[in-house]
C-alpha cells in the first residue's frame, strides 16, 4: 500500500515537501528502493502542479519513491533560500531513508523550467548532492536565471569532476527558455567528462511536463512523452537497475568517468591508462599488440593511432580489435584490484 504525507517545511513561505512512499521487503525481494526528488518550474513565482505530480506519478510506476518539493518563490522569499529548502529536503529524506526503504546513495533529483535551475545548482554546487540530475528545459544563462531573480548562480559555470550524471530533455523551439541553455550545459559537462544523454525534440516549446495529452497546454512532437522512459533506462544504466533481487550494478560508462573513479577498469581512457604502472601495461599487452597490428595492415603510425584513440575506452578499443570476450572480462577483473593512480 503506498502512503503519502506532506511535511510542511516552512509554513510562512508555503515550503512543503510531498512523500509518496512504496512498500519494499514482503512479497517485495527488495529492502530499499531508489528516490526522485521533484522541483517544477514556474520562474520562481510559484511551483506548477503540472510538473509535480504526473512527474511522481511516473517515477512511482518505475519503483522510486518520490517526492516533490514546492520550495521559496519570489513572493515569499529570495535566494538563497530555494536552495535552502532543498539541502533541507534532502536531509529529511535522508534522515529517513531507513523508515522510507530508501536506498541513500540512490537519491535522485528532477527539476523543469526554473526547478531545473535550482537542481542543476544542486548538482554543482550543493551540500548535499544527488546521485544523479534529471534536468528538463532547465534555466542556466545569464538571461533567463536574471529574469527570474538577479543574483541567482548560472549553473554552468560551476561544473566540476564532482557534478553527478546529468539527463536532459528540451524542444528546440523553446521560445521561453533557449535551447541555448541546456547545450550549454552539456558542453560544460562535456568539457569536464561528466556523463551525461540528451533528449532535444523538434518541436513541443516550453511547459511540456511529461507530454501527455492530458497535462500539455500546447502542441508537442508525438515524440515527446518518449523522456521519460528514456530517463527512467537511463537511471537503471546509471543507479543499477532495480530488480526483485535489489539493484544490479551500475553501466560503469554511463554512471561515471572512470578516469576519475578509485580503480581502474576497462572503461577508462586508453590516454588515461597509458599513464599508468609497468604492471597495468604488461596487463593491456594484448591490447597494445592488437593495435600494432591494424596499424602495421593499414600503414599507420603505431603512435599516430594511439593518440586518434587516446579518448576511447579501454573496452571500445578491445572490442574493436574483436577480443575475445572472456579474455577482455579476465582483464577487467585484474583492472579492478590495481589503485587508479590520478594526476
Amino acid at each position: 500500500m503506498m502512503k503519502s504525507e506532506v511535511i510542511v517545511m516552512n509554513e510562512e513561505r508555503n515550503v512543503t515537501l510531498t512523500a509518496y512512499i512504496q512498500e519494499a521487503g514482503g512479497e517485495f525481494g527488495f529492502e530499499k528502493r531508489p528516490a526522485m526528488l521533484i522541483m517544477p518550474g514556474g520562474g520562481y513565482a510559484m511551483c506548477s502542479d503540472r510538473e509535480a505530480d504526473p512527474a511522481a506519478l511516473t517515477y512511482l510506476q518505475a519503483g522510486y519513491q518520490a517526492f516533490i518539493l514546492r520550495y521559496t518563490t519570489n513572493k515569499k522569499g529570495k535566494w538563497p533560500m530555494p536552495l535552502e529548502d532543498y539541502e533541507e529536503a534532502m536531509e529529511i529524506i535522508q534522515s529517513r531513508s531507513e523508515e522510507w526503504h530508501i536506498d541513500a546513495d540512490k537519491i535522485v533529483i528532477s527539476g523543469f523550467s526554473a526547478g531545473g535551475h535550482l537542481a542543476a545548482v544542486a548538482a554543482t554546487q550543493a551540500k548535499h548532492r544527488p546521485a544523479a540530475a534529471v534536468l528538463v528545459y532547465p534555466a542556466i544563462l545569464e538571461d533567463i536565471v536574471d529574469m527570474c531573480q538577479p543574483g541567482m548562480p548560472y549553473p554552468y559555470q560551476n561544473v566540476t569532476r564532482e557534478t553527478c550524471p546529468c539527463f536532459f530533455a528540451a524542444c528546440r523551439d523553446d521560445k521561453t527558455v533557449d535551447i541555448t541553455n541546456t547545450l550549454r550545459m552539456e558542453l560544460a559537462l562535456a568539457e569536464k567528462d561528466i556523463p551525461f544523454e540528451s533528449h532535444i525534440y523538434s518541436f513541443g516549446g516550453h511547459g511540456f511536463s511529461t507530454g501527455e495529452d492530458w497535462v500539455i497546454t500546447n502542441g508537442v512532437s508525438e515524440r515527446v512523452p518518449d523522456w521519460t522512459k528514456d530517463s527512467i533506462g537511463w537511471l537503471k544504466e546509471t543507479l543499477g537497475k532495480l530488480t526483485y533481487h535489489g539493484f544490479e550494478e551500475p553501466e560503469q560508462r554511463v554512471s561515471l568517468n572512470a578516469d576519475y573513479a578509485p580503480v581502474l577498469s576497462i572503461a577508462c581512457s586508453l590516454g588515461h591508462m597509458k599513464k599508468q604502472n609497468e604492471e597495468v601495461q604488461s596487463l593491456l599487452r594484448p591490447m597494445y599488440d592488437g593495435m600494432a597490428l591494424v596499424a602495421k595492415a593499414r600503414g599507420y603510425q603505431l603512435e599516430g593511432l594511439q593518440l586518434v584513440l587516446s579518448k576511447n575506452t579501454v573496452s571500445e578499443i578491445m572490442e574493436m580489435l574483436q577480443m575475445a570476450p572472456k579474455e577482455i572480462k579476465e582483464i577487467d577483473t585484474v583492472l579492478h584490484g590495481i589503485v587508479n593512480e590520478l594526476e
